[in-house]
């Protein structure tokens, strides 16, 4: 009988961002200290030869592939919308050498979780299925992804 497992890592990275056209202060360009839940959900690997045995996936693997598509381009970086008049500052700031992430949405966490969640899909090895994230902007406020909702 199979029997399906949930494991979760957790990230951290620093990130700034901008909200183009926001009514608060979020509009002005600032920082957050990011935490990232990652769980993928499969079956533990039930074979005692294999150098993977007994589990879902190695937590250094999903490490690569979490810190090669989302920590190490967002961290320290700054995550500006270039569909928007961000664009200008995206190229200034980068012109004087600054990280920057462009993307074409508002970089909300809602909407950058919806980002992570498709470059970590596409990154998973076929037994494995992303079954979460929860993107911590700070300690009392984050966006959940559920793939059951999707």
């Amino acid at each position: 009988m199979e029997k399906t497992v949930r494991v979760t890592k957790q990230f951290k990275f620093e990130t700034g961002h901008a909200l183009y056209g926001y009514d608060g202060l979020c509009k002005n360009v600032h920082g957050h200290s990011y935490k990232l839940d990652v769980t993928v959900i499969g079956q533990p690997i039930d074979d005692s030869e294999h150098v993977k045995n007994g589990m879902v996936i190695d937590f250094g693997d999903l490490k690569v592939i979490v810190n090669r598509e989302i920590v190490d381009p967002f961290d320290h970086a700054t995550v500006l919308n270039v569909s928007s008049p961000h664009k200008a500052i995206a190229d200034e700031m980068e012109n004087r050498g600054h990280k920057i992430v462009r993307v074409d949405y508002q970089p909300t966490s809602e909407m950058m979780i919806l980002d992570f969640a498709e470059k970590i899909k596409k990154k998973l090895p076929d037994h494995l299925r992303l079954y979460s994230l929860k993107l911590r902007e700070t300690e009392t406020a984050f966006a959940e992804w559920y793939a059951r909702d999707n």
